[in-house]
């Protein structure tokens, strides 16, 4: 691609500079020249400390592995690892205790509690979608899926089934029970009619089957309405600061089902977004991320639209308006109608073509994108914009992979520098540190302690998590089975570790603890049955994989009041840094041919199936069907593992190469089958000389030198070179 070469003397792609100087600018109160000029000085300034930090890691992660040589049974004593560790500026001292300061934070972070999306931000429709997921209709979320369990006589299937519905109504029903109960402890299921009466202020009555009459357990719940007191058309009520809408419509064919003429229950449901410019995204060059942030930037004008065709017919979505109610005094109520956005950089690990330097290297793409996305998230504070992000004029970018304290420094280093070339006031750029990365876990408090000021999220991420866990160890020995390692003492440990690090240092009502997606968007009688441990483990927020899985899990936070929740955890003793620091090794336990090849065979299809979207179509993530023909959610975490995993088995000799590639080219003829339906698809059988199935191969066979166990280095490299033959 071509490059411009601007006054600063940094190389911008035609196509970026283009979107900087036509659309980014445009409305914004700065100056392009001195903009340029001062991100010149940034890169020239903090790229070599970037350069050097990660010289740092592969420094560190050299003497890991040769300790482990040296010190076969090394890990048996675990003081002297510790030890170790902190010799070799692995393991920081902790210091004195501190509380974060962070101000201006939207309620969506600092007071509600509820589930969060993750959704490539280079997907348009998929973004727009995510954006207004703050309300979905519970009727809907469970009518289609399998929390109603498909007896006969219930089958989703067909034209609408009136014994399903029927079945849904009496489900939201019960939820509303726990949620807003009636006084007496009677169902809603009993109620024939909601109404309203006007005293002082409005109030709301229950009039019962046998004719009785109730009001909620909690008057102060019901907290506005729609339409006329004698005949309301929406009521709205709140539970541990979520709202829940009950539309009443008796001509509707739902509400002429419902006794109670409710013909849906409509409640907060993605109450943030994680708008992803990395692991979802398949982004490799400058014509790559001029999407991602055109995309961003139309979040932020609040003019994004995309136009599409669906069953037939032709649509146009764009981001949802504020919902209008009359509060119970008689005055106006506004609620946001979309979930707050944050946007989640990439890490200080990969560079981009881009923009290149004045001696003409590739930038850091985490520095690139601390500009892009900030620029267009400024949009979002110009007065007289119909719809905004941020009622606090914050922006809140998320920063993954970071290792250690010096890495989250860095980062902080990298906004301060962000926000004075722009002229932002200090600490507008919110971070979320991603505790993704052992040498963040193990040094979570003064990581946290280097943004105290501007912190708005901890999260966990096992998949990350277990691939670094992995990488950093591989010298130690076999890893067990993927399936055996979550079941370790040392994820448990690392999960409450994160949210007693969290809790010590004062993060409620000032930034989000949160807790990793739910894999299976099809499986959401699993997810109900398993998800709520979320918030009962102290998580304000957590990851899900739809907008239809937000509806259905935060009815968890409605059962369980995570403020107080968290006020209870806070009293419990630390985690155990030795449990966190006890890699899931294999061990004296011996596997079996069958055991082993059953491993091998889940994560070469596993991995072949993701990557061969990312590098043949530019998709970042997706619902791969994994072995059992089950739809999974999967982006380069899950892949990093997978690969680390096989790497791991390799060098220690549990399988071989031969082995492996036999398991790689009988995989990727299941994979061909899997998607045999997909007309874009490029089969990689017979011949398994296609880009994709070499860098499948790459991953697992070079997986022991990858930076970290990252796989970002080759696919990038890989799917280069696939659009440039393509």
């Amino acid at each position: 691609m071509s490059q411009y070469v601007n006054k600063s003397g940094l190389q911008v792609s035609t196509i970026l500079d283009q979107l900087f100087t036509d659309e980014i600018i445009p409305g914004l109160d700065v100056n392009a020249d001195a903009i340029w000029e001062g991100f010149s000085e940034l890169v020239h300034d903090l790229a070599p400390i970037n350069k050097a930090l990660l010289a740092k890691r592969e420094e560190i992660q050299s003497k890991i592995d040769a300790w482990h040589g040296e010190n076969p049974n090394g890990l048996d004593d675990k003081e002297a690892y510790k030890q170790f560790l902190k010799e070799i500026g692995y393991l920081v001292e902790e210091g004195e205790a501190f509380t974060v300061s962070t101000e201006n934070v939207d309620d969506e972070i600092a007071r509600i509690a509820g589930p969060q999306l993750v959704v490539p931000v280079n997907n348009a429709r998929f973004s727009l979608n995510a954006a207004n997921a703050r309300w979905g209709s519970l009727y809907d979320a469970l009518y289609g899926t399998d929390t109603i369990a498909e007896d006969e006589g219930y089958e989703r299937s067909g034209g609408f089934n009136e014994r399903r519905g029927a079945r849904v109504i009496e489900t939201a029903a019960s939820f509303l029970d726990k949620a807003i109960p009636l006084s007496g402890g009677i169902s809603h299921t009993a109620v024939t009619e909601y109404s309203l009466s006007k005293g002082g202020e409005v109030t709301l009555t229950a009039t019962l089957s046998d004719g009785q009459t109730a009001s909620l357990a909690s008057p102060e719940k019901f907290v506005a309405y729609n339409g006329e007191i004698s005949a309301p058309t929406t009521l709205l009520f709140s539970n541990n600061d979520l709202h829940i809408e009950l539309t009443i419509n008796r001509d509707h064919p739902i509400g002429k089902m419902s006794p109670s003429g409710v013909s849906d229950v409509v409640i907060e449901s993605a109450i943030s977004t994680i708008q992803d410019c990395e692991d979802s995204v398949a982004a490799v060059d400058a014509e790559d991320k001029a999407v991602a942030y055109r995309n961003w930037l139309g979040l932020m004008k609040g003019d994004l639209a995309e136009t599409f065709v669906k069953n037939g017919e032709t649509l146009t979505r764009s981001l949802n308006a504020d919902r209008q109610y009359t509060a119970k005094d008689g005055q106006p109520l506004t609620l946001h109608g979309r979930s707050l956005l944050l946007v989640r950089n990439v890490g200080h690990l990969m560079t981009n073509s881009a923009i290149l330097d004045k001696d003409g290297n590739e930038i850091p793409e985490g520095i690139m994108d601390a500009l892009f996305t900030t620029l267009c998230a400024m949009h979002d504070f110009k007065d007289g914009n119909a719809i905004n992000n941020s009622r606090t004029k914050s922006i809140y970018i998320v920063k993954p992979k970071m290792h250690g304290p010096e890495e989250v420094a860095f980062s902080n280093t990298l906004f301060n520098r962000i926000e004075d070339i722009l002229g932002l006031p200090r600490y507008t750029m919110k971070v979320g540190v991603m505790d993704e990365e052992r040498r963040t876990t193990v040094n979570l408090k003064e990581c946290i302690r280097t943004v105290k000021e501007r912190l708005v999220f901890i999260n966990t991420g096992f998949l990350d998590r277990t691939g670094d866990e992995m990488h950093t160890s591989m010298e130690a020995g076999s890893v067990l089975p993927k399936e055996m390692i979550k079941a370790q003492s040392w994820i448990s440990a690392y999960e409450n570790w994160n949210v007693d690090i969290g809790l010590e240092c004062g993060l409620p009502g000032h930034a989000q603890i949160g807790k990793g997606m739910w894999p299976k968007p099809d499986e959401m009688a699993q997810m109900m049955a398993t998800k709520a441990a979320h918030p009962e483990a102290g998580a304000n927020c957590a990851w899900v994989p739809s907008p239809t899985a937000a509806t259905l899990h935060v009815t968890h936070y409605h059962e369980i009041n995570v403020r107080e929740r968290q006020q209870e955890l806070a009293s419990r003793a630390r985690a155990s840094l030795d449990d966190i620091l006890t890699p899931p090794l294999l061990g004296d336990l011996k596997l079996t041919d069958e055991e082993i090849q059953q491993e091998l065979d889940n994560n070469a299809q596993g991995i072949l199936g993701y990557v061969v979207r990312w590098i043949d179509q530019g998709v970042g993530c997706s619902k791969v069907p994994d072995i059992n023909n089950v739809g999974l959610m999967e982006d380069r975490a899950t892949l990093r593992i997978s690969s680390q995993h096989i790497a791991n088995w390799l060098r220690h000799n549990i399988c071989t190469k031969e082995q492996v590639m036999e398991t790689m080219k009988r995989m990727a003829c299941v994979v061909d089958e899997q998607n045999a339906n997909d007309s874009k698809y490029t089969p990689m059988a017979p011949n398994f000389d296609g880009v994709a199935f070499e860098s499948a191969c790459a991953l697992v066979f070079e997986g022991t030198v990858q930076p970290s166990g990252y796989t970002e280095p080759l696919l990038h490299a890989y799917r280069v070179k696939a659009k440039a033959s393509a």
